[in-house]
C-alpha cells in the first residue's frame, strides 16, 4: 500500500483546488466540499495523477453512515477516507480502502478514548490534531505503532519540520504556502 507522507495538501477552499494538484505531492486530502462536486474532484486528481483521500464526516449533502461510504466507495472511488468514526474505519478497511482515522486531542481522557478506539478498529493511519504535540505522537507511535499524520494548527516550516522529526510521516495542511516545502 502506498503510503501518504511529507506535506499533504489539504483542500478546505476550492479556490485552492488547482494549487494542490500543482504539488509535488502524490496525495490530497478534500476536507469539506459538496457531494455534487466530489465525482468531478477525484476525476481531477486522476488527471494529474494524484491520489485523493476524502474526509468522510465533512461531506456536504452525504449522510455519515454505511449507505453514504458505500456510495462514495462505488461511484466515487477515492483512494482513502479520514473519519473520526470507528465504523467508518472499519468499514472502509473491509473495501480496501486507504483508512484514517482523525483524532482530536484535547486532554488526556481523549487520548485515552481515542487510543481504546484505534486499538479496536486499526486504521491504516491516524491522524493527530491538532499536530504539534511531539512528545504526545511519540507516545501515539509507541502504543499503536501505527504511522502518524499530523494536522491541525501547523502553520510555519518549523512546526512541519519538528512534526516530522516526532516521527510523523506526513503533516496535512490548508495552508497554501506550506505545500511547496
Amino acid at each position: 500500500m502506498e503510503i501518504p507522507t511529507g506535506i499533504i495538501p489539504a483542500i478546505r477552499r476550492m479556490k485552492h483546488f488547482e494549487k494542490g494538484l500543482e504539488t509535488k505531492s502524490d496525495w490530497i486530502i478534500i476536507l469539506d466540499t459538496r457531494l455534487s462536486q466530489l465525482r468531478h474532484l477525484v476525476k481531477y486528481c486522476k488527471q494529474a495523477n494524484k491520489k485523493i483521500l476524502i474526509h468522510f464526516d465533512l461531506i456536504k449533502g452525504l449522510k455519515s453512515d454505511e449507505y453514504g461510504l458505500e456510495f462514495l466507495i462505488h461511484e466515487i472511488k477515492p483512494d482513502g477516507i479520514l473519519s473520526t468514526r470507528g465504523n467508518i474505519i472499519e468499514l472502509s478497511k473491509k473495501n480496501k480502502l486507504l483508512a484514517i482515522q482523525r483524532i482530536f486531542l484535547l486532554d488526556s481522557l481523549a487520548l485515552e478514548q481515542n487510543l481504546k478506539q484505534i486499538k479496536r478498529v486499526q486504521p491504516d493511519f491516524i491522524e493527530v490534531m491538532p499536530g504539534l504535540m511531539t512528545d504526545v505522537l511519540k507516545q501515539i507511535q509507541a502504543k499503536t505503532d501505527i504511522p502518524i499524520i499530523v494536522g491541525g494548527l501547523v502553520t510555519t516550516k518549523k512546526e512541519v519540520e519538528l512534526a516530522l522529526d516526532a516521527g510523523a510521516v506526513g503533516v496535512s495542511t490548508s495552508h497554501v504556502d506550506l505545500w511547496q516545502i
